[in-house]
């Protein structure tokens, strides 16, 4: 890949193995000339929706407060108020901007990019000190933030609090950012934002579920599939002088037959794609006002091409194709142009024909789903 402003004047490569999980990153105009991709009334509109989340954080002395939405409108006084913020996450989901600036940090797999998420701040606005689990991309869009960081070990935070501050916050670097501007900080980094007079951050997050959150997802998802015939049985059974305790023969059979369930790499692999593709709660698709015919969508779509909604999730791997949480096979001749859809997450009208039957079927299930449309 060719080096980009976006890095700082780095390729991929090289960001990914000198700071992607491994140190901070400050990229002045990472984005030559960037400005907001909405006025603040179309943000304000967002997080009054609700199925769009949002929050508010703000501050009065040593006071932290912190509110869900959908919020009708800001907060009181809004006008003039400081040390407040507004948080609008999955921007991504709702703005073709702000979904194709997320899609500039595509060299990282679909898998891991997660959101856009914008905060609006009043001056003094910020949500305290805090740490990340997951990667971060900070771009500023408007107006300036003070950011402070810290690799520091100590991370206890202030008991008490309805959000996660740090008690203990020694920063080690500082910069303002302007527009354009962007800091990447890796997971575990302290760091602390405030808005120099009124200001907005984009924020390009990255998803990395715990383990143990994937192990509980992974055996919900293998109970469907669990084949163990038979029954309990002891036809050798003793007289005991103790029926309370549970009996070590009873333990070592049982024991032997769940040792028989097993998991391959490819039950591993549909367990992922499904997953990582499933849309988060509260999303919703809208199908067409008015569905055309399979016959009529094919025709359209030979000559217009289909993008994804961009509330669709799609990956691949192997033969297993997986879109907002469902997966199915496919043959060998379909697999090039279901991967193009999901790379390019469109098909141009010449890529749209000579589609086998299958796929032709999917698509139009999709489009009538409100999972892609035509272009």
């Amino acid at each position: 890949m060719k080096k980009t402003t976006l890095l700082g004047g780095m390729t991929p490569a090289i960001f990914l193995r000198d700071y992607w999980q491994k140190k901070p990153l400050l990229v002045r105009q990472a984005i030559p000339g960037f400005a907001p991709l909405m006025p603040t009334a179309e943000l304000f509109a967002l997080a009054a929706r609700d199925d769009v989340a949002s929050r508010i954080v703000s501050r009065t002395a040593r006071r932290w407060d912190l509110q869900h939405g959908p919020f009708p409108a800001m907060p009181s006084g809004s006008a003039g108020r400081r040390d407040w913020t507004l948080l609008v996450q999955g921007v991504n989901l709702h703005h073709a901007g702000a979904d194709d600036l997320l899609r500039r940090f595509r060299f990282i797999s679909d898998s891991r990019l997660d959101d856009l998420m914008i905060s609006y701040a009043a001056d003094g606005g910020g949500v305290g000190p805090h740490v990340d689990s997951y990667d971060v991309f900070l771009l500023q869009a408007q107006g300036q933030r003070r950011w402070r960081i810290s690799a520091q070990d100590d991370l206890t935070l202030v008991d008490g609090l309805p959000l996660k501050v740090l008690k203990h916050f020694t920063p080690e670097q500082e910069y303002v950012l302007e527009p354009g501007d962007m800091l990447y900080l890796p997971p575990q980094y302290a760091h602390e934002g405030t808005a120099l007079g009124e200001c907005m951050t984009y924020s390009i997050g990255f998803r990395a579920p715990a383990y143990q959150e994937l192990g509980e997802a992974f055996l919900q998802f293998m109970a469907d599939s669990i084949d163990l015939p038979g029954r309990y049985a002891d036809p050798g059974l003793k007289p005991t002088g103790q029926p309370a305790q549970l009996d070590t023969a009873m333990l070592a059979q049982v024991a032997q037959a769940l040792q028989k369930v097993r998991f391959t790499d490819d039950d591993i692999a549909i367990f992922l794609g499904e997953y990582l593709s499933e849309p988060q709660a509260g999303v919703f698709f809208m199908p067409p006002a008015r569905k055309q015919s399979a016959a009529a969508f094919s025709a359209a779509a030979a000559r217009r091409g289909i993008v994804l909604d961009l509330k669709t999730k799609m990956l691949y791997r192997g033969r297993h194709v997986f879109i907002n949480g469902e997966s199915f096979a496919v043959e060998r001749a379909d697999r090039s142009v279901l991967a193009a859809l999901a790379n390019a997450r469109g098909l141009a009208a010449s890529e749209a024909t000579g589609i086998s039957d299958d796929v032709r079927e999917a698509l139009h299930l999709w489009y009538c789903d409100g999972w892609l449309k035509l272009a």
